[in-house]
Formats: structure tokens, sequence, C-alpha cells
């Protein structure tokens, strides 16, 4: 079972793209169409890896109807090696970025004004890639499923 589990992880590496506060507003633009929902996590975070396998359900049971859930990791980059291997673990689907801004301030501001950077964080974004949701904390799964199902 465990060379199962290492052959798994050896034929399908996690890479974690790089994401500056130019590169998210890129990324969300180019989602458009889809209902996004992008978390903000990291492997420090108890809350956060609790959360993950309820986003991934979201993601399987909507992503035919266009939803997207997209992961980035708020670890430091000595802790990359550790956001791969949870995100392996817990097979939680692509893409997966990693937060690489100059300054932290300044990425957190232009994801959300109002954000502090507690994680985890969570935005939902419409098809036309508008911010509609804001969840800092533990999110409302069921409140927030619903959400998403308005914008289907």
């Amino acid at each position: 079972m465990l060379l199962g589990i290492a052959l798994s992880l050896l034929a399908a590496p996690v890479t974690l793209a790089p994401l500056n506060e130019a590169a998210y507003a890129k990324m969300v633009a180019s989602n458009k169409g889809k209902v996004v929902l992008v978390n903000f996590w990291a492997t420090y975070c108890v809350p956060c890896r609790k959360e993950m396998p309820a986003l991934i359900q979201l993601q399987e049971k909507y992503r035919a109807k266009g939803f997207q859930l997209i992961t980035i990791s708020a670890d430091e980059p000595e802790d990359e090696a550790k956001a791969r291997y949870f995100l392996e673990l817990t097979k939680v689907p692509g893409p997966h970025y990693i937060r690489k801004a100059a300054s932290e301030d300044k990425f957190i501001n232009a994801i959300d004004a109002k954000w502090s950077g507690a994680l985890p964080a969570t935005f939902l974004y419409d098809r036309t890639g508008r911010k509609v949701r804001t969840l800092i904390g533990e999110a409302d799964l069921k409140a927030l499923e619903a959400e998403i199902l308005k914008l289907l």
C-alpha cells in the first residue's frame, strides 16, 4: 500500500506556480466564464487543512457546471515542499499557486483591502470575474455551496 501511495505521488507531482498581485489579477481574468472559488491556505493552518476536503468535494460536484477551485498556499518559501506534499496527499485538484509577493501588505490589499491576511481566506468570483463574497476564517460550507449554486 505504501508503495502504491509513493508511486502515485511520483506519477503526478504537484507544482506551485508563484503568484504576486499582478499574476493574481491575470489569474482571475483568465477564469472569466467560470464561477471561481479562490482559497488561501497554509500547512500550519489547522482550519485550512480541515476545510480542504469539503472544498475538493465542491470542485468535483460542480466542475461540469463551470465551477473552478483555485488554491493558493500562503506558506513561506522554505515550506513549499510541505505545501506540495499536502496537496498531493489530499489530492487537491489544480491549479495550485503559492504566494510570492515582494510586499505581503501590498499583495493582501490588492486581493481585498478589508482582508488582514488571516487564514483561511476564501474569495468567490462570479462568471464575469467580479468578487461577490469574502470569507475570512473557517467557511460555513453549506452557505458557501448555496452561494455557488446561485452563480452557476
